[in-house]
């Protein structure tokens, strides 16, 4: 795996053991779906969905006019029932997008789905390091 690879999948772990989550594996399949929904939205400059529902995803885009960016969904990064993630960067120097696409999807609103899938953080200190994670 590459540096970048790691490191989305630690950030995206490290929350998830923050809420009580399994670890996520890293899917190739998904990370060439999410590298070309990335691409796509870069030649459109629109941050949207990709269509289909068949995982979860999220989105991230900045333009260098500002510092701006959007963002959302951070319960399906801790949504427990999520086992694997892609991931895709697009960028052509002034904008960049980056999709996150994860199986099985979450973010269900049917009753008991959020509760079941999205814990509270717990309070235990990260392994020697002193901090809460």
């Amino acid at each position: 795996m590459g540096k970048i690879t790691v490191e989305f999948l630690q950030t995206h772990n490290t929350y998830r053991n923050k809420h009580g989550a399994p670890p996520l594996t890293i899917s190739q399949d998904l990370c060439r779906s999410a590298k070309s929904w990335a691409d796509y939205l870069l030649s459109i400059k629109t941050l949207q969905h990709s269509s289909g529902g068949k995982f979860g995803e999220n989105l991230f885009y900045t333009w260098s006019s500002g510092g701006k960016s959007l963002t959302g969904h951070f319960t399906q990064v801790v949504w427990k029932d999520t086992k694997e993630l892609g991931y895709g960067v697009a960028t052509d120097g002034k904008t960049v997008f980056v999709v996150g696409q994860y199986l099985p999807p979450g973010n269900f609103t049917n009753p008991g789905a959020f509760e079941k899938n999205v814990l509270p953080p717990n309070k235990t200190p990260a392994p020697g390091k002193g901090e809460y994670m």
